[in-house]
């Protein structure tokens, strides 16, 4: 293990990360609000943390490995949220307890939309930029971001997008060169975000509430700068743009650049993921739409598709946006929406979830095993795109999957154990290790009223959510460690 090189690493990826700190600073001088110092004190502490971890170590130049990839990325991942708190912990409104604003913070980073901050509405602009912010950092993923520039540092970056990067197939890059792979993202994700805000712009919101939610919604976070989400605007037209780019997002990034490059949208209708994304969202609204009119929730049947489309995007994308109560809906819908939360975005975007491949996979392993009692001979291989999978990734899609369940279950327990109810435990874990944010029960607006140690573990699951669970546990097992 080349400890030095990680402790380089951490330092230099702690200083990026400090500079995040400043916009809100500026956004507080812009409005004349009495919220810089938290900002300048985050920066300053964040800042020369990592810099005294980054001076010892300077000339450290050896090769980056893999295992270090997984180290630098989970320990970049719990540091960076028990230092984006700071602004939170000093900041006098809102008036949080050093773990809420854990949580909070870790909640944006890893764009789950988890919150535990009530009175958004009267909050300071610089509090409520700085929680869109960490959001849209999370959301392409602080470490790919880094990738650019480590290069140019003599660090090289692959081991560190090969850990941070979802899906079940690691090694595709768009471009022969990483440091160009990470750049592609960075313009893609930069361009979708510009777009998503001018367009909201547009559609009737102020700039800055535009600017901030598509910091959220290109990130999949779901973080708002209003109590009420989305539905404190009242708009179908905002809503259809929400819905647009909740979609866009949620695709494989890949796809965009592939389409970029060859100005055609060819690519998005021949990916088999990208095809079984959109039907399955298509099927959860039309069921979601047709139960809310036949049940008479809203009493109007464009009210009842508006709200209808637009939950079963958000939270099927996992982006967490709220327009209604959904949780107060009747029947199976809540229980729905928070199941299609479990397939998530497709891999390489920034939805969670298990991811739409993963869970494609699995159902044509389930069909291919149907056919192995019919044809006990048969060789039957698992294709995707008309392409047969690799045994190799088909094992890694069920050990995922099963280690997925694993790590419900006991969380799920432990929320119980500490006095949730079964509704409430098993939604907020759900909520959090798909990265959706809002849940059911007690958890349905927001986590303030759960115990501390409840949200300790939530902080734990919205980690294992955003690192796709083996990221984490790898670096658990006595097998990492041995030489």
């Amino acid at each position: 293990m080349n400890y030095t090189v990680i402790q380089r690493i951490v330092g230099l990826l702690l200083m990026l990360f400090s500079l995040t700190m400043l916009p809100s600073a500026v956004v507080a001088w812009w409005y004349d609000e009495d919220a810089i110092k938290p900002f300048v004190y985050g920066f300053g502490v964040t800042f020369a943390t990592g810099l005294a971890l980054w001076l010892p170590v300077l000339r450290a130049n050896r090769d980056l490995r893999l295992r270090d990839g997984f180290i630098v990325v989970v320990m970049f991942w719990a540091v960076l949220g028990s230092f984006g708190s700071i602004p939170l912990i000093i900041s006098e409104q809102p008036s949080v307890s050093v773990v809420d604003a854990i949580f909070e913070s870790i909640s944006g980073l890893t764009t789950t939309g988890a919150t535990v901050i009530t009175g958004l509405d009267d909050l300071p602009r610089a509090i409520l930029f700085y929680r869109q912010l960490l959001q849209w950092m999370g959301g392409i993923g602080i470490i790919v971001i880094a990738v650019a520039i480590l290069p140019m540092l003599g660090v090289g970056g692959m081991q560190l997008y090969r850990a941070e990067t979802p899906g079940p197939v690691k090694d595709k890059k768009l471009t022969p060169r990483i440091a160009e792979t990470a750049k592609a993202l960075w313009y893609i994700y930069l361009t979708l975000t510009a777009i998503c805000a001018l367009a909201y712009w547009m559609a009737g919101m102020s700039l800055f509430d535009a600017v901030s939610h598509s910091f959220a919604t290109v990130a999949i976070g779901g973080f708002s700068t209003h109590d009420a989400s989305m539905g404190y605007f009242n708009s179908p037209l905002i809503e259809t743009v929400a819905i647009v780019f909740m979609l866009l997002s949620g695709a494989n990034f890949g796809l965009h650049f592939m389409a970029w490059r060859s100005i055609r949208l060819k690519p998005y209708f021949v990916d088999p993921e990208f095809r079984a994304y959109i039907t399955v969202l298509a099927v959860v609204a039309v069921v979601t739409v047709v139960y809310l009119y036949f049940t008479r929730t809203f009493g109007h049947f464009g009210t009842d598709v508006h709200h209808g489309v637009f939950q079963a995007v958000s939270i099927g994308t996992t982006t967490g946006f709220t327009t209604a109560q959904y949780h107060a809906w009747p029947g199976f819908l809540p229980i729905l929406l928070l199941f299609i939360s479990f397939i998530g975005g497709c891999a390489g975007s920034t939805g969670g979830g298990m991811k739409v491949i993963r869970v494609l996979l699995l159902f044509k392993q389930g069909a291919r095993e149907l056919m192995r009692l019919i044809h006990p001979n048969a060789q039957i291989a698992v294709k995707v795109g008309n392409k047969p999978m690799e045994e190799r990734v088909i094992e890694a899609v069920w050990g995922f999957f099963s280690a997925y369940i694993a790590v419900f279950v006991i969380m799920m327990l432990l929320l119980m154990a500490a006095g949730l109810d079964q509704v409430t435990a098993f939604s907020a874990v759900a909520a959090t290790l798909n990265n959706l944010g809002p849940g059911l029960g007690d958890v349905a607006t927001n986590y303030a009223g759960i115990s501390d140690f409840a949200k300790a573990v939530l902080c734990v699951s919205m980690l294992l959510g955003r690192l796709e669970i083996f990221t984490l546990l790898v670096v658990l097992t006595p097998a990492f460690w041995r030489r």
